[in-house]
């Protein structure tokens, strides 16, 4: 063969190659599950994004991207795409959890915050099970948190908080070994604070604050080694009672204690002020009493202490300045 003919017969190969690569990215399909699955959504609730959800496929089909909100990605070794975080946060979305959520079980990312969804989170929510966070906080989200969540393993951000659950805290949550962060405040939840959370060896934040919760903080840290690793504990304003025991000291890696507006008694043992990092100690508004050591005083990390609306002795002084502690979404959200 000429060498100017082999030279246009290798481009014409690479023109069919690159061909057949297009065609491929053109025709991957979603799969039907989670088209159905979307659709249902778009076409059961009042969602004002569902203005921007053009076209009939999510993921984007020819001319039209990919629906606001939704990421897809596409199945190793397979021609199709599957949805795998939906985000529709912020926009008034009315009405009950929407179950057909639940069929799109390679969801990573579940985000509907800020919304003003109503009713329970129905038990389905355990099919998600490659789901690593899920944030519903700030809605009208309501009944018992479901124990079903126990079964999503990969779970590592579980945001409840800013709703109207009630109930006991699911024992089930001390099912997700991967969790890090759990939020639970601002909601009507009673009863005690599973010891079993203690075993959760990646949990870094716990905040069960602005609730009904009774019990004490030695019931809490009853099994040896528990909360390994965490730095924010936030028990504030619920119905907590008894001392603060030396075993808490145990929490080395505790930076943020959060104990205001409870029913506490007792003294504060010496111990706690050897917690390494120890940054922020909030002991005001329960019925404290006897001294604050002086170790305290001398804790090279510690910023605020706050302790009033106790019954300490006269001349037991706070450290920092009074503020209320406000940390943002991006401190937690990955």
């Amino acid at each position: 063969m000429a060498p100017h003919l082999r030279f246009l017969s290798s481009v014409f190969h690479l023109f069919i190659v690159v061909q057949l690569l297009l065609s491929d990215a053109v025709h991957c399909k979603t799969l039907k599950r989670d088209v159905k699955a979307l659709n249902e959504i778009k076409a059961s609730l009042g969602w004002r994004v569902v203005y921007a959800w053009v076209g009939d496929d999510p993921c984007g089909d020819g001319d039209l991207p990919p629906w606001s909100g939704v990421t897809c990605s596409t199945v190793s070794g397979s021609d199709y795409r599957v949805v795998t975080e939906l985000e529709v946060y912020a926009v008034s979305i009315v009405g009950p959890f929407p179950l057909a959520v639940t069929n799109l079980v390679d969801l990573t990312r579940l985000d509907l915050h800020n919304n003003k969804l109503t009713g329970p989170i129905p038990s389905q929510i355990g099919r998600l099970k490659r789901l690593k966070i899920l944030n519903l906080r700030w809605n009208k989200l309501q009944d018992a948190i479901p124990p079903e969540i126990g079964e999503l393993k990969q779970l590592t951000h579980l945001y409840l908080s800013f709703n109207n659950f009630k109930g006991e805290i699911p024992k089930e949550l001390a099912n997700l070994p991967e969790l890090r962060y759990l939020q639970l405040h601002e909601n009507r939840l009673t009863g005690r604070i599973p010891p079993e959370l203690g075993t959760l060896a990646n949990l870094r934040h716990l905040d069960v604050g602005n609730n009904h919760l009774v019990g004490t903080i030695r019931e809490l840290i009853r099994i040896e080694g528990c909360f390994p690793a965490l730095r924010n504990l936030y028990l504030n304003n619920n119905y907590l009672t008894g001392g603060v025991p030396s075993q808490l000291a145990n929490l080395t890696n505790l930076e943020i204690l959060y104990l205001s507006y409870n029913k506490m008694t007792g003294v504060i043992p010496f111990g706690l002020a050897h917690i390494p990092r120890l940054t922020y100690l909030y002991l005001d508004h329960n019925q404290f009493s006897g001294r604050i050591p002086d170790t305290f005083y001398k804790h090279p990390f510690l910023k605020e202490m706050y302790i009033e609306g106790n019954s300490f002795r006269p001349g037991v002084k706070p450290i920092g300045e009074h503020k209320v502690l406000e940390l943002s979404d991006s401190d937690f959200v990955v």
